[in-house]
């Protein structure tokens, strides 16, 4: 039995950023909800108590559903999950008569094996509006900052700990090594979750689980159906049934490109090009809302009549990662919105096929480690996320053929610069966006009233946030330029300097 480690999740913004460091220490572990109804059987081996935008002292303040003080595994509060921790020991907490945001420094700490090798004046991020101001004997601190008395602290007698600040971000130095405390050393994890390990485990699960039935899986050029795609491949070979769907607002020469690179790879895949159906019906229409429910109703209606000539085939394979189900359930419940462009709504009700998703437990950045091991080029792996609506959402406004055609000109100028250059491998996500406004200029001696396009390039880990490109300034110049002179109908260049938050990667 796969050994795990538990998340409950009270709503923190670094709630996913705790289970990818877990996971650094190929240490599996899940998110739920904090009120989920929970059974622990003995593959887990701890749990952790995630922060919160709440606070303890709210009348209605989040608690566990879980009997996580009476646990048979260790249990670890982080900022939110310590403070409740606190007050059912008999603790007090109060709004922080000083600030709590930003870097501190660790004083006072103690020789424990959750602080091993942690250093004093050890660095580490606070963030949050309370504190404890008071603590029952039966707790024990174990570290302190200049201001905050009760930084840490153990349960006596108990295998619980508890932290006001938050280890899983990069600005607490010794984060890493005071998790790897938690969940190697007290937790007795064995880091067995490795990508070989989660393959064949897949494999031969996708096998069991499908017999000599058909899967039909909707490929869309991205790193996550791809991956998909070679993991059922290798476990159920010519069963598994792949459609590409081209709705004409795809990069430059991308359909045929990308039909070629999985040819190459041995996969079956029926290539439909339905780019005028998805342009006609597109046309006039500016909400961005409105046109992802367009591009997925007719994705829907391309992909059934493409799957419907496929005998037998009883499976409906998916791309989902974690983030994707995650964000369907929130510590409330099932959120309200959900992004209309995420996977393929509604095609496992409507086809009456049973749903295949054998990334829906890893992050992006596992995906890529996975499909690296399991044989796919860099060509693939190394792709820059693209939106499931495509330009289609990179297009401000309303969607002509001519403005997919400029738009495809100029993002794939911008995205070839990258690549000779060396700089793509640098940036997570780059594209190019066609404004809807005009701008004046002049060519040679005539006045133009032309497009403005606008270059956006930035730097994430999971696209939860992202900064800028600091793009050489050359580099960018040579870039407008060429997309000036080459490209009809395009006068002027800008770039983004946005950071996400408060603004996001895409523009709609």
């Amino acid at each position: 039995m796969e050994e795990k480690l538990i998340i409950l999740d009270f709503g923190s913004q670094y709630t996913q950023l705790i289970a990818r460091r877990v996971r650094e220490f190929n240490v599996y572990c899940e998110i739920h909800p904090y009120n989920a109804d929970i059974q622990l059987d003995e593959s887990v081996k701890g749990v952790i108590l995630s922060g919160s935008p709440c606070s303890v002292r709210d009348e209605n303040a989040p608690e566990p559903l879980l009997d996580v003080l009476n646990l048979p595994v260790p249990l670890l509060g982080v900022c939110y999950g310590a403070q409740w921790l606190a007050t059912q020991y008999g603790g007090q907490v109060e709004a922080s008569k000083h600030r709590e945001y930003g870097r501190a420094n660790l004083v006072s700490v103690s020789e424990t094996p959750f602080l091993a090798n942690v250093s004093q004046g050890s660095q580490v991020w606070m963030s949050h509006g309370d504190t404890i101001t008071k603590r029952p004997d039966t707790l024990q601190v174990i570290a302190s900052t200049e201001s905050v008395e009760i930084a840490a602290f153990k349960v006596e007698n108990k295998d619980i700990y508890a932290i006001q600040f938050h280890p899983e971000v990069t600005h607490s130095t010794d984060g890493k090594t005071l998790l790897s405390n938690f969940v190697v050393d007290i937790c007795g994890c064995t880091s067995s979750w490795t990508p070989a390990h989660f393959i064949q485990s897949t494999v031969n699960e996708i096998k069991d689980k499908v017999g000599s039935d058909k899967v039909i899986l909707g490929l869309s050029g991205g790193v996550d159906s791809s991956v998909a795609a070679v993991l059922i491949h290798q476990a159920i070979g010519s069963q598994l049934h792949c459609i590409f769907v081209n709705n004409g607002l795809l990069r430059k020469d991308e359909f045929s490109s990308v039909l070629d690179s999985y040819k190459e790879l041995g996969l079956n895949v029926t290539g439909v090009d339905a780019s005028e159906e998805f342009l006609s019906e597109l046309a006039g229409v500016t909400d961005p809302e409105t046109k992802r429910k367009i591009i997925g109703r007719l994705f829907v209606e391309v992909f059934d009549k493409e799957a419907s000539k496929v005998e037998g085939a009883r499976w409906l394979a998916q791309g989902t990662i974690y983030p994707d189900v995650i964000e369907s359930v929130s510590v409330n419940g099932p959120s309200a919105t959900i992004k209309s462009h995420h996977n393929v709504g509604g095609l496992p009700e409507k086809m009456n096929l049973k749903l295949l998703e054998p990334l829906n437990t890893l992050f992006k950045d596992e995906v890529r480690k996975i499909g690296a091991e399991a044989g796919l080029g860099q060509a693939i792996l190394g792709r820059h996320p693209f939106p499931g609506p495509g330009l289609a959402i990179r297009i401000i406004g309303d969607i002509t053929a001519e403005k997919v055609r400029i738009l495809q000109e100029a993002d794939a100028i911008f995205i070839n610069a990258l690549k000779d250059q060396g700089l793509y491998n640098d940036v997570w996500q780059a594209g190019a966006i066609f404004l809807p406004v005009q701008s004046v200029g002049v060519m040679g001696d005539e006045r133009t009233y032309e497009n403005v396009i606008c270059l956006r390039a930035v730097t994430s880990m999971d696209g939860m946030t992202a900064d800028w490109v600091d793009l050489p300034h050359r580099f960018l110049a040579d870039v407008s330029n060429k997309i000036i002179n080459t490209i009809k109908g395009i006068n002027r260049v800008v770039y983004d300097i946005s950071s996400k938050p408060p603004a996001t990667i895409e523009w709609e």
